[in-house]
Parts: structure tokens; sequence; C-alpha cells
């Protein structure tokens, strides 16, 4: 009986160990499209079905060759714009090469915008980057604004460079305050409807006491660590169990579409 009781134990664990397991191999190899509709009064009607597509956090991935698997998903989400929200490669082994194949082909689906991550602050390789990207079409964003227009209606597109280009750590805490002085240099006198790309969802409160309406950010994966069920564990700067009710769940990589 003892023995019988010591293997439902054993086959217990091993149960245990190996759920998580597959299931964070799936996460980080799957690829799956969530659409989350922004609805309010400032959006201008012109922009009633606008669709932004969000790319966030790849670090060199590549689903299928090429990327072929994932850019056959966003032409298939038929996106107005594609942005991407930083960590294009992986600071620890960075592979330009992979990121701007990429982007040669995103540019050829829709507009593309780009902000830099902390791995992007972290490589020395992040200027032949840039570089390429904007050979590329695509359009970086390094702290600046531009507009989108359609049928005589406009919104402002900001977009923040990561704090570490700047600030490393922030151990004495001044990254709110220096994202606060940029996000308020780059609205100046807008009164129109705002989305900001920015890498860091934990800067939220920041970006909301300026008046952003809309945030596209990456950085958090969903939680760094996530469980069947339970969802994201840890995220980074967010701390434990990040709450998916607060607005920071706009900030995972996610499909947009604007109504």
């Amino acid at each position: 009986m003892k023995i019988g009781r010591r293997k439902r134990n054993i086959i217990l664990s091993v149960v245990l160990c190996v759920i998580p397991t597959v299931w964070t191999v799936w996460g980080n190899t799957a690829l799956m499209v969530s659409t989350i509709s922004i609805s309010s009064s400032r959006i201008p009607a012109a922009f009633s079905g606008f669709r932004i597509a969000q790319i966030s956090d790849l670090h060199n991935a590549e689903f299928g060759k090429n990327n072929a698997e994932l850019l056959k998903l966003l032409s298939e989400s038929r996106p107005d714009i594609i942005v991407i929200t930083g960590d294009l490669i992986d600071a620890n082994h960075t592979d330009a090469g992979i990121a701007l194949c990429f982007a040669q082909e995103s540019v050829r689906i829709a507009p593309t915008y780009y902000v830099a991550g902390n791995h992007e602050a972290a490589s020395p390789q992040y200027d032949i980057l840039k570089a390429g990207l904007e050979a590329a079409g695509v359009i970086v964003l390094e702290d600046e604004t531009v507009y989108l227009e359609r049928n005589g209606e406009t919104i402002a597109l900001l977009g923040l460079a990561d704090p570490d280009f700047t600030v490393k750590g922030d151990m004495f805490g001044e990254v709110p305050a220096m994202a606060s002085t940029k996000l308020k240099n780059l609205i100046g006198d807008e009164s129109g409807y705002t989305i900001l790309l920015s890498h860091r969802p934990e800067l939220f409160e920041t970006y909301v006491n300026c008046g952003i309406d809309l945030v596209i950010a990456g950085h958090a994966h969903g939680g760094q660590f996530r469980l069947p069920f339970i969802g994201g564990v840890i995220a980074p700067n967010q701390g434990l169990f990040p709450n998916p009710d607060k607005p920071e769940k706009f900030c995972i990589t996610s499909g947009f579409q604007v109504q």
C-alpha cells in the first residue's frame, strides 16, 4: 500500500513538472492573434475600423523560415499599420539580419512603425539595426510624433525611446519624470486622439497623467512566466501576478482594432 502511494506521488510529481514545461514550450512557439476593439468618442470618425497590428519582443525568434508563418498571419489580419514595440533583437545573441528580413517583408504588408526596447539599448548593433530598418522603409520613432491621416482627419502617433538608452537601472527613480517631460514636449498643444508606442508598460500611470489616449507597449510578454489557467506569474517591473484587469492588459503583444 505504501508502494502504491509512493508511485502515485511520483507520477503526480512528474505530471506537475511536465505540464508547465509543455505549456512553456508551446507558449514560446505557437502563434495566436488576439483582437481588441478600442472605442472612444475622441477617435475621429474617419478612423472607424482602423486596424493596428502589434508585434513585440520577438528577440530574434523566427516562426517558420524567414518568419513566413508570422508574416502570413500579419497579412491575413489586413492591418492599416503595423507597430513594433521593442526587443526585435536579443542583446545576448543579436542577429540583425533576422530582424531586418522581417522588417523588409512587414513594410510590404502595411506601413510599419518601430520603437526600440531595452535589448536594443543594450546591443552594440543597434545603430546597424536602426539604419537597416530605416533603409527598409520602417519609421523609427525616437521621442518623436508623426500623424496618421485618413479622409482628412488625423491621429497623433508618438514613440518613446527606451529609458535604458539614457538611464541604466533607474536607481533613483527618475525614469517616470523623464518620460513625463518627453511626452509633454511631444504632445505640446495637441488636443486630438493620441496613441503612444513605448516598450515599457510599467510607466502606464505616467502616460495616463500626460493625457495619452491609447498605449501600445511590450516588454511584459503577457507575464514572463505563465501557468495554465492562471496566466502571467511575474512581469518585469510589475511584480507578481500582474492584474489582467488593469489597463496594462493593452500592453501585451496583441492585434489592435480601433473602432
